[in-house]
C-alpha cells in the first residue's frame, strides 16, 4: 500500500442513505505508566542468528539495518501489553507468514485461549529479541500513521464527481519490470499521450482532488459508490501499482515554501480548502510536487471482508494498531516487533507486526502505524510524527 483526513469522511457520511459496512476505528492510543527498563544481565543471551548460525546470538546486518540481540529486559513496557488482540493479528500474519516464521503458527494458534502470561512465556522461550539500528548504529527514527478513509464516489462521471481514479493502463507491469517509470503525475493531468492510455480505465470518480490526494496518500479506502440509477454500495479501493516515480511529500514542500506552519494532514487539508478559493492553481502545483500516482482495483467489500482492514504487501489483512509498514530491505515481512514511541499522540509500547510497506517508509528505524478506518482513525492517523524505537523478535535457530 501507500500511505489522513477525518473530517472529510465524517462530513460526507452525514445523511448517507445507506449505512456504511463495519469498518473498524483506531484503537485509542496506548498509554502507559513511565517504568524504569532493568538493564540486561551480563551474561551472554542465547539465540541464533539470521542465517541459522546456532549457538549465542550475535549482530547482524539485515539489508539497510542492523540487528543487535539483547535480553528481553530492555524492551520498554514488555509484561504491559495487551495481547489479546495482538494474537488476533498474529492469527491474520500466519496466513502469510513465510518459511522461517510458519513452523511457529502451530504452536502459536492454540495460545489464543491462554492468558498473556503464557503467551509470553512462550514468546520468550522461542524468539530472540534485536534492537534495530542503522547501519551507523542510531537507535532511533521515524513513527508515522496511515488509515484507511471513506468517501462518496460515483461509478460514472456527472456533475459534482469529476476527478477519476484508475486502473493500471495497459503496459505499466512491463514498464516496472524494465525498471522503468511512467508519467508522473503532472503529465498525467496534461500530455495527451498518458491521458490517451488511461481512457477508460477509470473505476470511479470522486468529488474532489484532496479526496483523491488522500487515496494516494494511503494507499487504500473505501467508497460509496453511487450508480446511475440512484443505488449504492459500499467498495474498497485496494493499491494496484504505481507509476513507479519518487515520493515526494506535499507537507515538505508547503514547509519549505513558508505556506504552512502545520504540516499535519489536517493542517494540510485547511491549506487546501483556503486555496481552492483563493488560487486553485497553487494546489495544483503542490499535487503535482508528489510525481508518484497511484492505480487503484475495485474490491468488493460483503460478508466476513466488511470487517477486515486492506490487504497490506504482505497480502494478509491490516489490523489496527497491531500493523506497520515497514521498509522491506531492513525488516522482512511478517517478522513480530516491539514498538516503541511517544510523543504529543501519546505513548505506544506493543507488539506489532511488519506486513505493510510504503514509497515514503525507508531506513532501518522506521514504521508507519495502521491506525484503522473512518473518522477517528484518520484524524489520530494524521497528527502521528513522532520518536521510534524498533526491536524484531526472531525465532529462535532461524
Amino acid at each position: 500500500m501507500g500511505h489522513g483526513w477525518a473530517l472529510v469522511a465524517l462530513a460526507l457520511l452525514a445523511g448517507c442513505a445507506s449505512a456504511p459496512p463495519p469498518v473498524q476505528e483506531a484503537p485509542a492510543p496506548v498509554i502507559v505508566p513511565s517504568a524504569p527498563v532493568r538493564p540486561a544481565e551480563s551474561a551472554p543471551v542465547t539465540g541464533s542468528g539470521l542465517m541459522g548460525t546456532p549457538g549465542a546470538a550475535s549482530p547482524q546486518r539485515a539489508g539497510r539495518s542492523r540487528w543487535i540481540p539483547v535480553d528481553w529486559r530492555e524492551l520498554p513496557g514488555w509484561g504491559q501489553d495487551d495481547l489479546q488482540d495482538a494474537w488476533n493479528a498474529w492469527i491474520q500474519n500466519c496466513a502469510r507468514p513465510g518459511p522461517l516464521l510458519a513452523p511457529l503458527c502451530s504452536e502459536m494458534r492454540p495460545l489464543s485461549l491462554a492468558d498473556d502470561a503464557q503467551r509470553r512465556a512462550w514468546m520468550q522461550q522461542r524468539f530472540q529479541p534485536y534492537r534495530v539500528e542503522t547501519l551507523e548504529g542510531q537507535t532511533e527514527g521515524l513513527l508515522t500513521s496511515y488509515y484507511e478513509p471513506l468517501f462518496e464516489a460515483s461509478s460514472q462521471r456527472r456533475p459534482g464527481f469529476e476527478v477519476p481514479l484508475y486502473a493500471p493502463p495497459e503496459g505499466l507491469e512491463l514498464v516496472r519490470r524494465q525498471g522503468r517509470a511512467w508519467y508522473t503525475r503532472q503529465e498525467i493531468d496534461q500530455l495527451p499521450a498518458a491521458r490517451e492510455a488511461l481512457r477508460g480505465r477509470e473505476i470511479a470518480w470522486l468529488a474532489d482532488p484532496i479526496d483523491a490526494l488522500v487515496l494516494h496518500i494511503q494507499g487504500s479506502g473505501r467508497l460509496r459508490l453511487q450508480d446511475g440509477a440512484g443505488g449504492s454500495r459500499w467498495v474498497r479501493v485496494a493499491f494496484a501499482g504505481s507509476n513507479e516515480q519518487p515520493y515526494g511529500s506535499v507537507g515538505r514542500w508547503l514547509l519549505d515554501r513558508g505556506l504552512v506552519r502545520d504540516a499535519s494532514w489536517p493542517g494540510i487539508r485547511a491549506w487546501m480548502v483556503a486555496q481552492q478559493q483563493l488560487d486553485p492553481s497553487r494546489v495544483q502545483d503542490m499535487l503535482w510536487s508528489n510525481p508518484r500516482y497511484i492505480f487503484f482495483r475495485l474490491e468488493s467489500l460483503q460478508g466476513p471482508d466488511a470487517a477486515l482492514g486492506p490487504r497490506g504487501a504482505q497480502g494478509v489483512p491490516l489490523t489496527p494498531g497491531r500493523s506497520v509498514a515497514v521498509d522491506k530491505e531492513s525488516i522482512p515481512y511478517a517478522a513480530p516487533l516491539w514498538l516503541v514511541s511517544e510523543g504529543a499522540q501519546g505513548r505506544l509500547q506493543r507488539l506489532v507486526f511488519a506486513q505493510d510497506t510504503g514509497s515514503a517508509i525507508t531506513g532501518a528505524v522506521r514504521a508507519d502505524y495502521y491506525a484503522g478506518t473512518g473518522p477517528q482513525a484518520g484524524e489520530w492517523a494524521g497528527r502521528v510524527k513522532q520518536p521510534l524505537r524498533l526491536w524484531v523478535l526472531w525465532p529462535i535457530g532461524q
